[in-house]
Parts: structure tokens; C-alpha cells; sequence
């Protein structure tokens, strides 16, 4: 045998000696620490959830959503998309929970001489009549939902003695620019008329 060979053949019983199986796993530990990150999981979870709650509890001060009448009167504009979520008017992180505001959503909206109707699927339902409009803009981010610029409608309206910044993504983007002429004419008309 060549010098070569023979380390071959000691390497390969070497490593055929280093093949063997490893230790039993200490299954209890394992079980331990598998136990202990579901319960840290599960406790901030639960944290999160108490904090949503204590929001809300913050914000009962805000009076009750009107709600969507029953002949809204015809039709100017309407869309389908997403409603994003409600913050105090220029905060965007600022999130309202009350009243169901926070929940994001399907929704499909309806323009009328009257208001905004918001109907949601599955969540509240609300009415922003024309008088509490007060103006509409393209933006691209709100209370944790950040988009393409220009890529969500916001709507600022009042709603007791607080401004609110609604945000919405149409199925179409396109159509968020109309959406805003429209609703600065119509916000510029009712001041007009006040």
C-alpha cells in the first residue's frame, strides 16, 4: 500500500468511527422551553389585546358613528376597496378604536348630496353627513398601513368636537383622484354656504 492509500483508509475508518448516533434529546427541557415561549407568547398577545381595549376605553369620550339613512338620495360617486383605519386629523399614527373605527375592513362607498356612506362587511357601518366634511387628499400612509404615494384617499371630517382622518384604498387607484376633486367641491360649497 502507498502512503496515500493508507490515509485514505485511516481517514475513512475514522470517520466511519465519528458516524454514530448522538445522545438522546433531554425531552423534558425541550418540552420546558416549548412550554415557557407559548406562554410568553400567549402573555403578549394578551398585552396587546388589553392595550386595544384601554385605547378604546381612552377614546369613549367620542359620540356615537351616525348611521347610514335609509334613502341616501342619488348617487354622485361610489367605490369598492379597503377601509384602512381612522386617526386624529394630521397624527397618522394616532389610531381610533371607539366605535368600531379601528377594525380594518372591505368597504364600499357611497357619495351622495347628503354624505359618505361607509358600508363595511363584517364591521360598524357609518354615515359622515356633507357638513361634517371638511377636506380629502392623497397620501400614502395611515395608522400602520404605509402605501405607494398618492396610493390611499383620506378623508378629514368631524365627528363631535374631533377632526378625523379616514383612510381608504380603492380595488381601483385610479379613481382616488376624482374621488378627492369631488369631495374638496363639495367641502368647498357647504363652507361657502355656512
Amino acid at each position: 500500500m502507498t502512503p496515500a492509500t493508507q490515509l485514505a483508509a485511516s481517514l475513512a475508518t475514522t470517520l466511519a468511527d465519528e458516524k454514530k448516533s448522538a445522545a438522546v434529546t433531554d425531552w423534558a427541557a425541550r418540552l420546558g422551553w416549548l412550554v415557557g415561549l407559548a406562554l410568553f407568547v400567549a402573555l403578549v398577545y394578551w398585552l396587546m389585546r388589553e392595550g386595544w381595549k384601554w385605547r378604546g376605553t381612552l377614546q369613549s369620550d367620542l359620540p356615537a358613528l351616525p348611521e347610514v339613512p335609509d334613502d341616501l338620495g342619488p348617487e354622485k360617486l361610489s367605490m369598492s376597496g379597503r377601509y384602512h383605519g381612522s386617526t386624529t386629523a394630521g397624527q397618522w399614527l394616532d389610531r381610533i378604536v371607539a366605535h368600531g373605527l379601528g377594525s380594518r375592513s372591505r368597504a364600499e362607498l357611497t357619495l351622495t348630496d347628503e354624505g359618505l356612506a361607509v358600508e363595511r362587511p363584517g364591521a360598524t357601518d357609518f354615515f359622515i353627513p356633507v357638513q361634517a366634511l371638511r377636506s380629502a387628499r392623497l397620501d400614502k400612509g395611515i395608522a400602520g398601513k404605509v402605501l405607494t404615494e398618492g396610493g390611499l384617499l383620506v378623508v378629514t371630517w368631524a365627528h363631535g368636537e374631533k377632526l378625523i382622518d379616514s383612510g381608504f384604498r380603492s380595488d381601483h387607484a385610479a379613481e382616488h383622484t376624482i374621488w378627492v376633486e369631488t369631495l374638496n367641491q363639495m367641502t368647498n360649497h357647504t363652507e361657502g354656504a355656512r
